[in-house]
């Protein structure tokens, strides 16, 4: 797979959304593919029905520091959380957030060399089931960056739930076609010209 010398990543919604998920599940499939990865969790007084931030960097070298200032992928999944994340929005970033989150125009980072509108909360309720919508977002982050292939992902939320899908096999599947989905809505957006 051809890698970016080094990706980083902002993850962000409001708690409970599943964003800690989201990148340590990357981060372990970054690692399984022979990748250094770095995820640091924000918590702080927001922890409580605020909003969670979650930074990794992915890389062929090692990450040489764990913080950054501008992100190549920012995911926002709530209004409060674009406000958060669009101090890590550069020239170069894709802004990714769900049209679900009640989201102003306004409030979309400017800056942005890209922004796309990933419909993940309805896809998950149409498609599959809501709880899993944070597996679509992280399928959308994998098909923006190819940062990591799907079958490695598939492992990692294998090793992150595998105990959930022994007591319910419906599961895996239901994980794995979210994760697809993600993918599959980027890519659609990307061949498609749309926004």
């Amino acid at each position: 797979m051809e890698r970016k010398r080094s990706i980083k990543i902002v993850v962000a919604g409001e708690g409970g959304q599943g964003v800690q998920a989201v990148a340590e599940i990357l981060a372990e499939a970054a690692y399984e593919d022979g990748a250094q990865a770095l995820y640091i969790p924000a918590f702080g007084v927001e922890q409580r029905g605020g909003v969670s931030l979650a930074f990794l960097q992915i890389s062929d070298q090692p990450v040489a520091a764990p913080k950054f200032e501008k992100g190549d992928i920012v995911v926002a999944l709530s209004e409060r959380a674009v406000r958060r994340t669009r101090q890590y929005v550069g020239p170069e970033t894709v802004f990714i957030y769900d049209g679900l989150a009640e989201i102003k125009e306004e409030e979309l980072p400017r800056t942005a060399r890209r922004i796309l509108n990933i419909p993940a909360v309805a896809v998950a309720r149409a498609e599959l089931h809501p709880r899993v919508f944070n597996i679509v977002i992280m399928g959308a982050v994998i098909g923006a960056t190819r940062v990591v292939p799907v079958d490695q992902a598939k492992k990692a939320l294998e090793k992150r739930l595998g105990y959930k899908f022994e007591q319910d096999p419906k599961l895996r599947e239901l994980n794995h076609r979210a994760l697809e989905r993600g993918v599959e809505l980027v890519d659609g957006i990307l061949k498609g010209g749309g926004n």
